[in-house]
């Protein structure tokens, strides 16, 4: 009888220390991400965040407006889609309280052709189709500079437009269009300058299918962005965390072979 009681009085003991012990709650993370690279790299870190308490969920956006509108209004806690260039003239246009949270890699934007094999072949007059957005048109233009085809007036930060050109030594033709219809037009333009997400959904390599790519020391970091009064959360500490990690690194060396690089 002693022992029943005593069994009892343990197995009661037992019970009181786990219902007071704190759970391990697992709390919840969405994240609006484009497919390539950076829903694949958070696809990467998934379990891993789970075993340290995030549930991740990856939200695929195909263009650069839209995950900034949905994180602006709560419909998801964070993105990676974009470069910071982006995101700081996005949020000073639009009045937005978006910050960075921190930069992850960078992707080399390039110039491709289905017409020429290299650049020296391109003639006067060419076609050249570049993002119609203010910061990666910039971007483009300043490519087209570093490889002596233009030179652009001077001026601070890095937003030009065809018109700042001043020197145009092969008398190019500009075709400005959104940056995801770049590849579409590839065939029906001499060259595109084209970012490395969309260039890696197309199957491009950037690597070995650019005539020219972007130097590595590119401003153009890829970034996760937050709203500003949410920059403290623990979810987005423990996610940097794992992002940064080496075997992310690692990861995204391999998978990418250089047309995408860790920060």
């Amino acid at each position: 009888m002693k022992k029943t009681l005593l069994t009892i009085l343990i197995l009661a003991f037992i019970a009181m220390i786990f219902a007071f012990y704190p759970k391990n709650d697992v709390k919840k993370l969405r994240i609006g991400a484009s497919p390539v690279p950076h829903a694949e790299i958070l696809e990467f870190v998934k379990e891993d965040l789970k075993k340290i308490g995030v549930e991740l969920k990856i939200i695929e956006f195909t263009d650069y407006i839209t995950p900034n509108i949905a994180l602006s209004e709560g419909q998801i806690d964070a993105n990676f889609v974009q470069h910071l260039p982006y995101l700081e003239n996005f949020v000073r246009e639009r009045k937005l309280d978006l910050v960075s949270l921190a930069a992850i890699h960078i992707e080399p934007i390039g110039m491709y052709s289905a017409r020429i094999k290299n650049l020296d072949e391109l003639k006067n007059g060419a076609i050249v189709a570049i993002p119609n957005d203010s910061t990666n048109e910039g971007r483009a233009l300043l490519l087209l500079q570093s490889n002596n085809l233009i030179k652009l007036k001077s001026q601070a930060g890095v937003e030009y437009i065809p018109s700042d050109i001043v020197v145009n030594h092969k008398n190019l033709q500009f075709r400005e269009l959104e940056a995801a219809m770049l590849v579409r037009v590839l065939t029906d333009v001499d060259v595109a300058i084209i970012n490395g997400n969309y260039a890696e959904e197309a199957k491009l390599n950037p690597i070995k299918d650019a005539l020219v790519l972007e130097n590595t020391d590119s401003p153009y970091v890829n970034i996760i962005a937050v709203r500003a009064n949410a920059r403290n959360d623990p979810r987005f500490q423990k996610l940097i965390k794992l992002l940064k990690s080496e075997k992310v690194k690692k990861f995204i060396l391999k998978k990418y072979n250089g047309s995408v690089i860790p920060v």
